[in-house]
């Protein structure tokens, strides 16, 4: 089936060029110039993906990613300039999967494209060929593999792609500690380069989400210099 892909920028070139690369790869492209038209196309017809831009009229990337995660895990590209690096870290602790800084080579935009849409897939547990997922559960979590459910405590708690994958990397062995080197490598796969300060956005979003649902939660604990861990119960 044609995985679908929605490409928000309002420079016209970077829509052309980059429609014209994806759908020779066998995707379907939607293209919008603004956040405002983005954000009622994407809640009308979701899509497969989605890559965001940060400075946008009417609606920048920021608030538009914001508005997305109310009400979806689509996983998203965040596209920043090189000297927005705060911009970077604000995309990722607003719930961006990945981020690419411009300009950007079609091939490297294209190799993050496959390994975040191959992750959707091993999250949901819907890739080709794959056996059946299970359940995962410590204690008050629940992770539910082939609905990409999350619960704790009874309660759904929203993840997107790569923070599914970091909870269920320190979820499966309680006690143990991962390093961010490992962390990355359950999240991205070693095909994608990311550093060390995405881990930790990405912990941040993901601790603040489960404190949303209960402001007593400290499973996750951060061992400085070392990496994280799940809390055995």
């Amino acid at each position: 089936m044609t995985q679908t892909i929605a490409l928000v920028d309002d420079d016209r070139n970077i829509l052309t060029s980059v429609s014209m690369t994806l759908e020779a790869e066998g995707f379907a492209v939607r293209t919008y110039t603004d956040g405002e038209s983005a954000l009622h196309g994407l809640t009308t017809k979701p899509v497969d993906l989605a890559i965001l831009d940060v400075k946008m009229p009417r609606m920048d990337g920021m608030e538009l990613l914001q508005r997305l995660r109310k009400q979806s895990s689509v996983p998203v590209i965040f596209l920043t300039s090189k000297d927005e690096e705060v911009d970077e870290v604000m995309g990722l602790r607003l719930g961006a999967d990945d981020y690419i800084t411009k300009p950007f080579s079609q091939r490297l935009l294209l190799e993050r494209i496959r390994a975040l849409l191959r992750r959707n897939d091993v999250a949901r547990g819907e890739g080709a060929g794959a056996p059946a997922a299970g359940v995962i559960t410590r204690g008050e979590l629940v992770l539910d593999e082939a609905r990409h459910l999350c619960t704790w405590k009874g309660r759904p708690v929203s993840l997107t792609v790569t923070e599914f994958l970091l909870v269920k990397a320190l979820a499966a062995r309680p006690g143990m500690v991962k390093s961010r080197d490992q962390l990355i490598d359950a999240a991205y796969g070693d095909s994608v380069y990311v550093d060390d300060r995405t881990i930790d956005s990405h912990v941040k979003r993901v601790r603040k989400k489960f404190k949303q649902v209960d402001t007593d939660f400290q499973q996750i604990e951060t061992l400085y210099g070392i990496g994280y861990r799940y809390r055995e119960s």
